[in-house]
């Protein structure tokens, strides 16, 4: 007959394997951010190639392409790795199944800016919703982790991505802006909506990564004065040139560069969130083995509380109770198995409160997803156009923007049929 130490064990065999999930998925999780990265300077010079008439840029482009190749081999590899029975979910998967169909797709969309058959901005719709599908896995992937600490830092490192693309999209529409020479009041209020973005993204980095990190970025954004000052400067030029008026084309270089400088120090800090993030999986697993080897050197006779009764004599737990994560039992022969299982127990709805505080962020980012959409069905917005509806409403009525969407999103079933 199995004792409950075997179930013990066996628990704790779980928690292992699920904390190895989570090691591969933060090696997939930094492969991702990576291929982002030279997907995002593709873009970049993708327009400045289309901008130019491809009379420019396009040796730096096809070296870029190929280190894009080199990257995309790699994180399929990683996608190949993953357990499809383990610690993940169907929309994991989903979401890197709908990626792998837009890598397949990306050989045509470089074709097509080869032969300057579509305008920067197609282009650059085109690389947005790849960087977009890929950027959806790390969300799910912090979405599913079963650890808050290892939650936690993947919701930070995702929201800096997230902020990080924001400024890709900057880089390029400014690119495209310049290298045309002349000013577009569409493209103008775009940018403004991307500076917007990286901002508010960049805050949920904020609260969500620790300190040793937060202060990171705060120092790598400050510490070429000069270079953010002449970023500002061409911000102010591209953003309040009058509509139709001419820009100076010999800019888009100096543009990209100055906005690539900047990227570049966010990639840092993005390396060194992924740097944490795996060495924090490579701690929480070793943690639960040495845990798991305490446990197997039991003798589950030896563990029997001496009152049988005792079982109906201790409260269920239900809360923390200044329990330790990382005690181990190996040395505490005399304990009972009924108190170390209530210990896990309590232990385990320690991480459970933890993680809903963390996935409140993400669930938060979802329903303002969400009401965004329907606000650009039903009213033919675009995606600026609605979020920026969506912070007015919450101006005005002096709620937070999560209780202006979740209103937006009751009133879906009675809204009319967008007219056709």
């Amino acid at each position: 007959m199995k004792s409950g130490l075997h179930f013990l064990i066996a628990a704790k065999r779980c928690e292992i394997d699920a904390l190895r999930q989570l090691a591969l998925t933060s090696v997939l999780v930094n492969v991702t951010g990576r291929l982002v990265h030279g997907l995002q300077r593709e873009r970049g010079l993708s327009n400045l190639f289309l901008g130019s008439q491809g009379t420019r840029f396009a040796e730096p482009r096809q070296q870029q392409i190929a280190e894009c190749q080199a990257t995309e081999t790699e994180l399929r590899r990683c996608f190949a790795n993953l357990d499809a029975h383990l610690g993940h979910g169907a929309r994991l998967f989903s979401r890197i199944a709908y990626v792998l169909q837009g890598l397949d797709a990306l050989p045509a969309l470089r074709e097509r800016v080869d032969a300057q058959a579509w305008a920067a901005r197609d282009a650059t719709e085109a690389y947005v919703r790849l960087i977009a599908g890929l950027l959806a896995v790390v969300f799910e992937a912090a979405d599913s982790a079963s650890d808050p600490a290892i939650s936690r830092q993947l919701v930070a490192l995702f929201n800096f991505m997230q902020g990080k693309e924001f400024a890709g999209q900057e880089r390029a529409a400014g690119s495209a802006l310049f290298a045309s020479g002349r000013a577009d009041a569409a493209e103008q209020q775009r940018l403004l909506h991307l500076i917007d973005s990286q901002e508010r993204c960049l805050q949920v980095f904020k609260e969500f990564a620790n300190d040793e990190l937060a202060t990171l970025w705060a120092t790598a954004d400050q510490d070429t004065i000069a270079a953010r000052a002449e970023l500002e400067r061409m911000r102010r030029v591209l953003c309040t040139a009058v509509d139709g008026s001419p820009l100076d084309a010999n800019q888009s270089q100096p543009w990209f560069d100055c906005c690539s400088l900047r990227m570049d120090r966010m990639k840092t800090v993005e390396d060194r969130l992924a740097h944490s993030l795996q060495r924090l999986c490579e701690h929480k697993t070793q943690a639960a083995l040495d845990e798991l080897l305490g446990f197997e050197g039991l003798n589950a006779a030896a563990t029997q509380p001496a009152d049988p009764l005792s079982f109906f004599q201790h409260p269920v737990p239900d809360h923390v109770a200044g329990s330790n994560p990382t005690q181990g039992y190996g040395h505490q022969l005399d304990r009972s198995i009924l108190d170390m299982v209530q210990d896990q127990a309590r232990r385990l709805q320690a991480i459970s409160d933890e993680l809903d505080t963390v996935r409140a962020s993400l669930n938060e980012r979802k329903l303002v997803e969400r009401a965004k959409g329907l606000l650009m069905a039903h009213r033919n917005l675009s995606e600026a156009e609605a979020h920026k509806t969506l912070r007015q409403m919450a101006m005005n009525q002096n709620r937070r923007l999560i209780d202006v969407a979740e209103a937006v999103l009751s009133m879906a079933e009675v809204l009319p049929e967008r007219r056709r």
